[in-house]
């Protein structure tokens, strides 16, 4: 009868461990069922589970194991596996996987424990464990960092909603970000990722510099935050703001693109992204004078967004064509995927207004990005503590992949 064995080895890493192991198992024929490796500060976990066939006795394989770990530093460990223990892990590879990701500036142990609390009170088990971003500099300042830790885990929650909704409790209470994704195919293959302009590639709401210049900056302000946080209508507020920007030159609006502030990481998750092969897109309802500066600025494939009109070098307080809203921010994202062939699953929108709700729920993985309280609330990731590059993370790229 053939034995199963679970091998434990731990110690310092060194070149040949695994090959030495190996070749050991490979001289009794054993067959290896599954294997695990992680090196944390140059000290290793590895991990076999191997069944050793019945013609060759279990106990000659231990004793070469033990003298070849002996010889080289390393320590290990025996754990019979019975074949009801095996059946029943095997039956374990049907159940649903998510991927649950922390981000901040610093990851402390209360952030481990509360997240891994969630994690297990929703009956859900830990299969992997790993550090996504870079190294930290132990006199680095929080707000040069970022660390990211990505949790693998197996099972099905109860109840999926309620469980996101603990997960966004507990970032407001720690201020750290928690993304709660289900490990599908098409995380990892993810094609095509659009923007927000205002408040999400820039960091400012251009309609409201615009107003700054044109004298009525803090009227204008104001209904720019309602909408944002959906309390008005937006195409109705657009036209509002705008036509109070009539007679404003359009020097003006040269001046303000040129100083447009870029979000923090935007500049790498731009090259990161081009150098990946995706395709990139602007979906605002800001105005396309500004977009297609940051169009050449970063590289952008498609911009769509509002047209003010200029006559005779002035602003005369109109938009041209269709508005741009939530509803056409969605549309166009379903137009771009089907010309580029990309299912939406594939797809990926950023946003922080309540305009960007349609095509955050559209998209196969919708970003609430330093949003207002009821797009954080609404969609079903979200990201206020570290910039735009960290969405990396959540396609599982870790720091040293990024350009």
């Amino acid at each position: 009868m053939n034995t199963i064995y679970l091998i434990n080895v731990s110690g310092t890493d060194k070149p040949g461990l695994t090959s030495s192991v190996t070749d050991i198992l490979t001289q009794y024929d054993a067959n290896v069922l599954d294997i695990g490796q992680a090196v944390i500060h140059d000290t290793l976990a590895l991990g076999f589970l191997v069944e050793i066939p019945e013609k060759a006795e279990s106990s000659p394989v231990l004793k070469d194991l033990l003298f070849k770990a002996h010889e080289m530093g390393v320590q290990m460990n025996f754990t019979p596996v019975t074949e009801k223990e095996y059946d029943e892990w095997v039956n374990h590879q049907g159940k649903p996987r998510y991927i649950i990701t922390i981000l901040a500036r610093k990851i402390t142990a209360e952030h481990i424990s509360r997240v891994s609390s969630i994690i297990a009170e929703n009956g859900l088990n830990i299969d992997k464990i790993a550090r996504l971003s870079g190294r930290i500099p132990l006199k680095a300042r929080d707000s040069q960092t970022r660390a990211c830790v990505e949790f693998s885990v197996r099972g099905q929650p109860e109840n999926v909603d309620r469980m996101r909704t603990k997960c966004l409790e507990l970032t407001d209470e720690l201020g750290i970000d928690i993304a709660f994704l289900l490990d599908s195919v098409y995380r990892r293959h993810c094609r095509l990722v659009a923007f927000d302009m205002d408040s999400t590639l820039i960091e400012v709401e251009v309609i409201n510099e615009l107003a700054k210049a044109a004298g009525v900056g803090e009227e204008v302000s104001k209904i720019t935050e309602s909408a944002m946080r959906g309390e008005i209508d937006y195409t109705a507020s657009l036209k509002n703001r705008v036509r109070q920007l009539k007679g404003l030159r359009e020097e003006v609006l040269s001046k303000i693109a040129a100083s447009l502030p870029l979000t923090e990481g935007a500049e790498i998750l731009f090259k990161t992204l081009k150098s990946l092969g995706f395709k990139t897109a602007i979906l605002s309802g800001g105005f396309s004078y500004f977009g297609k500066v940051l169009q050449q600025k970063l590289g952008v494939d498609y911009v769509f967004s509002n047209e003010l009109e200029i006559r005779d070098g002035q602003l005369t307080g109109e938009v041209l064509g269709e508005i741009v809203d939530g509803q056409r921010k969605a549309a166009h994202l379903k137009l771009i995927a089907q010309a580029e062939r990309i299912q939406l699953e594939q797809t990926i929108a950023v946003g922080d207004g309540a305009n960007d709700l349609p095509m955050l729920n559209m998209a196969g993985m919708g970003i609430a990005f330093r949003a207002k309280p009821i797009v954080r609330q609404s969609a079903k990731q979200s990201i206020s503590t570290l910039g735009l590059d960290s969405i990396l993370y959540l396609i599982g790229m870790h720091d040293r992949e990024s350009i």
